[in-house]
């Protein structure tokens, strides 16, 4: 059973990489449908590329170019990346947010699969009440959340010094949309194949740890991207929980290059440049996990 899981996943893997790398060449006549769909997703392909190239360029621009409206700058300088590295606090927000997106993804890949396949696995009184309350959670808008969440972190001290990363990191440490997505992604997990293992002395965690979770390997790689993005962006609680400069993460120290005043776009500009590079890092090393992701929705779905 787990080997025919395997071969249909695969095989919507490989029709996912088609759709993305496009078609073989091969002898296929010519087809006006297909060619407006190759000039819609062309349009579609320049309005999301150009806002980035925009960005990309504009921080190469002097302060002095910003006012001229010119697409590419007419004397590129590398000014504005030493200046935001060099005389601010970029790195260490830069460093802030790498701290707390890793430590959120890996809590999430770890405790996400963990309830997920317990949930599915086993058979104890409450479990259908158990997941529809973690299911009724995700009707709550996050922002009814945030005065629970920072009245915690004000009680427990986690909003003064060091503890402000763990104050910042709690409310993301185990999510609702995660334990449904596994819990559905280890309905593959053949039944057998666990009672196998316990037949043989291995221990219930053992079992999860070194039998299902290989089998559920890409759904656990794509949570884990998704997470990493999400809490790479965040801006409103860390806004919120951080009580120094010291502790704020990329989006929130960015927007401080924005006074009242004056606002330093090419400084804005320089900061989300460098803040898509560790995205763009995951995109290239882990796209073949997103495309397995997409597959594996598609399949549950």
């Amino acid at each position: 059973m787990a080997s025919s899981f395997d071969t249909g996943l695969d095989s919507k893997i490989e029709l996912a990489e088609k759709i993305v790398t496009g078609p073989s060449r091969s002898k296929r006549p010519f087809s006006w449908s297909m060619a407006l769909v190759y000039l819609l997703l062309s349009l579609g392909a320049v309005v999301m590329v150009v806002p980035f190239l925009w960005m990309l360029l504009t921080s190469l621009k002097p302060a002095s170019e910003l006012v001229q409206f010119s697409f590419l700058p007419k004397n590129p300088t590398l000014d504005n990346y030493t200046t935001v590295l060099t005389t601010s606090d970029f790195p260490r927000w830069y460093l802030n947010s790498l701290i707390i997106a890793t430590i959120s993804t890996a809590s999430v890949a770890f405790f996400d699969s963990l309830v997920g396949y317990t949930l599915n696995k086993f058979d104890f009184p409450g479990k259908n009440i158990i997941f529809v309350g973690i299911l009724a959670t995700l009707m709550v808008p996050t922002e009814m959340l945030i005065i629970p969440w920072y009245t915690m972190s004000v009680h427990w001290g986690w909003n003064e010094g060091p503890a402000q990363y763990w104050g910042i990191v709690f409310p993301g440490v185990i999510t609702a949309v995660g334990i449904f997505l596994m819990r559905q992604f280890f309905d593959g997990v053949p039944n057998e194949l666990l009672d196998a293992a316990r037949i043989d002395g291995v221990n219930e965690f053992g079992i999860f740890w070194r039998v299902a979770l290989p089998l559920v390997k890409p759904a656990v790689a794509a949570l884990m991207i998704f997470n990493f993005i999400g809490n790479w962006n965040a801006y409103l609680w860390p806004l919120i929980v951080a009580s120094g400069r010291a502790y704020y993460t990329l989006p929130v120290g960015l927007s401080f290059f924005r006074g009242e005043s004056l606002t330093e776009w090419e400084k804005i500009m320089t900061g989300a440049s460098l803040a898509t590079l560790p995205l763009l890092l995951v995109f290239i090393i882990f796209q073949r996990q997103i495309i397995k992701g997409i597959a594996l929705t598609g399949i549950k779905g």
